[in-house]
This record gives C-alpha cells, structure tokens and sequence, in this order.
C-alpha cells in the first residue's frame, strides 16, 4: 500500500491550486484517491480545498466507514465510488465548480464539440451528465455510463468531475475543462465557434494513439467524426 501520509499531502496541495485558480469557492468540492481496492483517502465534507489540514483527509472503505481522519464524509461518496467501479484503471478523483464550464450546463450548451485540438487529443469530448441533486446518490447513477469512456465530465449545474491515474492528471484535466469553456465562450462572444473538420479530428486522434496509446472519444455533436 501506498504511504497514506504522502498521498494526504498531494490531496492538500491539489485542494489548494484548485481554490487558489478559483475552480472551486468557499467549502465546495471534494478530492479523492484509491489506495487499495476497497480503500480510499477522501476530504472531509463542509472543509475548504484551499485550507486542508491532514486530519481533513479522511481514510475510509468504500461503505463510508471512516478508519482514521476527523470529520464527515463527504455526501459526494457514492459518486467517487461510481468512478472507481467504473474505470479500475484510475486512482484519482476530482470534483470541483469550475464557473464557466458550469455557466455552460446551466445555460443548456455542452462542450462535447471537437473544437480545440489540444482537448480533442487529451479530453476528447467533454459531455454533460443529466441534472443530479447534489450531495445524493443521484450524482453516482447519471455518470455510470459516461464515466466507463470519459475523463472528465460536466455535471448539469453541479461542476465537473474528472479522474486520472494520479492526482494531478485528475487536477490537470479539470483545468482543461474550465479552460475549453473559456475559449469557447470567447469564440461564441466574437461570433461564432467552428468546429474541427472530422479529417483534422481523425488526425489528432491517431495523434493521441501514437503517443498515449489510448483512443478518444470524438465529438457527438455534429456526427461526422464516428467511433475511434
């Protein structure tokens, strides 16, 4: 098993470059890794990324059962829990409020389009789970599917979630989303947002094989791109 100590002070330092980037305000949103297959270190519910303290971190199974940390966990639980089910490849989760990408969802305009190469090639598209009431186990049942073929998904009002292999793949992909929603925003403020030509796209993602060995998800939006 990993050491617990050094995985706590990764989460301290991914819930401060979150809050400080403004991708989350005030006590929302939560961190978790996997440090075994029924064991993870989650934040405390009702504490501020930005001011983690170690004892804020708590270790638990994955019945909520807290085995060492002060607090309570986190009502997002089940959500993490999902990812981990659904994608036994990856160690990390992030859930944050990132305010363009979620000004987005709210307005009813995805950013699942293939419009910025460097998204395509990492992210692929970047879909919207239907509406969850937050802190419910909601949140789990709307990105089960999405979860098992996406890194990072936006949550309908409630933010994004993105998950890696390391905490700051997961923090990494979660910058990329807020910064696909401000680049597309300022296209649409300036007229208008002109999607990649499916041959550019197929391009990107043998792009994206070659060096990652890993396929993408292409966009769904205008149904030229097709599986790859």
């Amino acid at each position: 098993m990993e050491q617990l100590w050094k995985i706590t002070n990764e989460i301290r330092e991914i819930g401060r470059l979150i809050y400080d980037k403004g991708l989350a305000a005030g006590t929302d949103g939560n961190i978790s890794y996997k440090v075994a297959d029924d064991r993870l270190l989650i934040t405390a519910s009702g504490t501020c990324l930005g001011e983690l303290r170690a004892t804020d971190i708590l270790y638990i199974d994955f019945a909520g059962t807290i085995l060492s940390g002060k607090g309570t966990v986190s009502s997002e639980l089940p959500m993490h829990i999902a990812a981990y089910k659904n994608r036994l490849n990856i160690k990390a989760v992030v859930h944050a409020h990132p305010p363009v990408a979620t000004g987005f969802s709210i307005a009813g305009i995805n950013l699942a389009g293939c419009v910025i190469p460097e998204i395509v090639m990492t992210l692929g598209e970047i879909p919207t789970a239907p509406y969850a009431t937050p802190s419910s186990s909601e949140g789990a049942h709307v990105i089960s599917d999405l979860i098992t073929s996406h890194d990072a998904i936006l949550l309908d009002r409630h933010g994004a979630i993105t998950v890696g292999k390391a905490l700051r793949e997961a923090f990494f992909k979660l910058e990329k989303v807020e910064y696909a929603a401000k680049v597309t925003l300022t296209a649409k403020q300036l007229g208008q947002v002109r999607q990649l030509t499916p041959e550019q796209v197929e391009k990107l993602t043998a792009i994206s094989r070659r060096t990652s060995g890993r396929s993408i998800n292409g966009c769904t939006d205008c149904g030229t791109c097709g599986d790859r």
